[in-house]
This record gives C-alpha cells, sequence and structure tokens, in this order.
C-alpha cells in the first residue's frame, strides 16, 4: 500500500514540474543546501538557465501533494519519499537534475549520496549562504509578496529554529554567499558538470 501511496504522489509532483528538458548521456545531480532567505531558488533558477536541468523545489511540490501543508514530520517523510523516487526517475531518464531543498542534516543528504551513487551519476553540492541581516530582510520582504516566483512561507522565526540545526556538509561543495555575483560559482559548476 505505501509503495502504491509513493507512485501516486510521484505522478503527482511531475504534474508540477516545467517542461523538461531533453534526456543527456550524462546527467548530474546538483543538491542545493541552505536556509530559508539565503537565495536557494534564486540560486537554482540562475543555474538552470546555464545547466539544462529540471529543479524539484520542495516547498512548490509540498503543496502539490498537500493543500493546507503543516509541515509535520510524517508529511516531510512522505513528501521527500516521493521526491527522491521522482529524482531517480528523472537521472535514470536523462534529465539533470537541482534539487532545491534546505538539506541541513547530514543524515537526509547520505540519501541524495545514495542516489547518485546507485545511478552512478556525477553529484555536485552548492551551500547556499547570506548575511542574516540580509536573509531577515528577504524573509519579510517575503511576506509582503515581494518575490512572486518564491513557494517557501519559511519566515524568520523558522530561520531562528533551523538554524540550530545546520550540520557540515561532509562532502566537497560549492559556496555559494547570494549577497555577492553568483555567476562565478555557477560558472565553476556548469564546468563541473560537464567534465
Amino acid at each position: 500500500m505505501q509503495d502504491v501511496e509513493v507512485i501516486t504522489d510521484v505522478q503527482k509532483l511531475k504534474q508540477g514540474l516545467k517542461e523538461l528538458p531533453e534526456p543527456v548521456a550524462n546527467p548530474v545531480f546538483v543538491v542545493v543546501s541552505g536556509l530559508p532567505g539565503t537565495g536557494k531558488s534564486y540560486f537554482s533558477r540562475k543555474l538552470e538557465e546555464r545547466l539544462p536541468s529540471v529543479i524539484v523545489e520542495s516547498d512548490a511540490l509540498r503543496r502539490r501533494l498537500f493543500h493546507s501543508p503543516t509541515y509535520s514530520v510524517q508529511e516531510s517523510q512522505r513528501l521527500f519519499n516521493a521526491c527522491h523516487r521522482l529524482i531517480e526517475e528523472l537521472l535514470g531518464s536523462g534529465i539533470s537534475v537541482i534539487l532545491d531543498a534546505t538539506n541541513l542534516v547530514e543524515q537526509h543528504r547520505e540519501r541524495l549520496y545514495l542516489i547518485s551513487q546507485r545511478l552512478r551519476m556525477k553529484l555536485i553540492i552548492a551551500q547556499v549562504e547570506a548575511p542574516r541581516d540580509l536573509v531577515q530582510q528577504r524573509l519579510q520582504g517575503r511576506l509582503r509578496g515581494l518575490d512572486p516566483e518564491g513557494s517557501s512561507e519559511a519566515g524568520w522565526s523558522v530561520y531562528q529554529r533551523m538554524r540550530t540545526r545546520v550540520e557540515r556538509i561532509r562532502r566537497n561543495y560549492f559556496a555559494v554567499d547570494t549577497s555577492r555575483d553568483i555567476t562565478p560559482v555557477i560558472d565553476k559548476i556548469v564546468r563541473e558538470a560537464r567534465r
């Protein structure tokens, strides 16, 4: 029964994706990690402009599965089980994927590492950061609807709570400070993806 639920959830998530790029011989899996308001979605959209891929954005896809999200542990498990299955399907069919989610805990990232190992796909990790005062400004702007493309509902209190749960990434990663020009990091990631 649980497997049927995951398959149904994956179908719903697929309906929320933009048009898929053409499959390639060597797709890559880009995992974007960072606290709310640091610019993960902005960074992901800019990277997608240079690297033909599909963005799997957890905030937008959560609302496809749950009309009134509660952000409970059970809801998050169901969402990410479906996201992981969707990512495997996309990578397996030659589509590069950018996962836009907080990905703050190493145990959760381990599942992503396993997907890339099992499928023998190149894994690229980007840790997105920004100064706290800028994050607070962005999150206040989010509440006023200043980012029409943003899907996150997280505010400053969520940022403060999640800040205590951030774990060090134990693999090589690209550090991205979105208060600066992100073009040089995107250039490096695109080169790494094509290597």
